[in-house]
């Protein structure tokens, strides 16, 4: 069972991870090799990304808190970011400067060149997922269990707005590169795309029960194209996928 994958940018390389606790890097250009493995993950993997190059990954598992800094030139972990919830998403941002952690009720920024803690938030609810803002780096978004895809302020914690319209948890929210937009997987089986605007707390209202007419119609077009080519069930499920993650 495949719970994360992740497509280092520039490169022909694919990370993967899963509930065997088998991390795989796959070469593009070499599809008839075996992939190469690292397999002493301490639990089943719940998420996966490049960490600065092809050298070092980090990985986190669905039953045991922290995030592992693997070096892949020995495969073993070089370094553990410590939480006390096992963490269900983890971004290496667009600059390369911050690591974006959500583990229980909290949302975590780290030093991604050092490893130390550089801000944590506590969030209203259980989030599932985290994104910082690529282009200033000035917001960042969360999801969770309450349905709602909340807005903050990076620098002070405080919520910006908070857009509404999933009938089921949040479990994956990310950034467009560009920063313009936003999307949200649920697990009411729909995709969201979000326009992202410079928001206080007395616009938080309108931006809350839905998505914009455009936006929306944006949301649809992107759910009829995965619709046409992905088999989507009665409770949100892809072909075999179990539950909705990061991607």
């Amino acid at each position: 069972h495949l719970s994360k994958l992740f497509y280092l940018q520039d490169t022909h390389f694919l990370l993967t991870g899963g509930i065997e606790k088998i991390l795989r890097i796959f070469d593009l250009n070499r599809l008839d090799e075996e992939p190469r493995q690292v397999d002493n993950s301490p639990g089943s993997i719940r998420t996966v990304a490049w960490l600065h190059s092809d050298q070092m990954i980090l990985s986190s598992c669905t039953d045991t808190n922290g995030v592992r800094l693997w070096d892949l030139r020995s495969g073993k972990i070089v370094q553990t970011l410590e939480t006390k919830s096992p963490v269900t998403s983890a971004e290496v941002s667009q600059d390369g400067r911050y690591i974006t952690t959500a583990d229980g009720s909290t949302v975590k920024f780290w030093d991604a060149n050092h490893f130390g803690l550089v801000k944590s938030y506590d969030m209203p609810c259980n989030v599932e997922s985290a994104s910082l803002e690529p282009k200033h780096g000035n917001k960042f978004i969360a999801g969770g269990e309450d349905m709602w895809v909340h807005v903050f302020d990076f620098h002070t914690g405080e919520e910006l707005g908070c857009n509404k319209g999933h009938h089921g948890p949040v479990h994956c929210v990310r950034f467009s590169p560009g920063g313009g937009s936003f999307a949200s997987g649920s697990e009411d089986g729909t995709i969201r795309i979000w326009q992202t605007s410079p928001v206080t707390h007395d616009e938080s209202d309108l931006l809350g029960s839905e998505p914009s007419g455009k936006v929306k119609a944006v949301a649809d077009e992107v759910a009829r194209k995965i619709e046409s080519g992905l088999h989507i069930g009665g409770e949100g499920k892809t072909g075999d996928t179990d539950k909705a993650t990061d991607a």
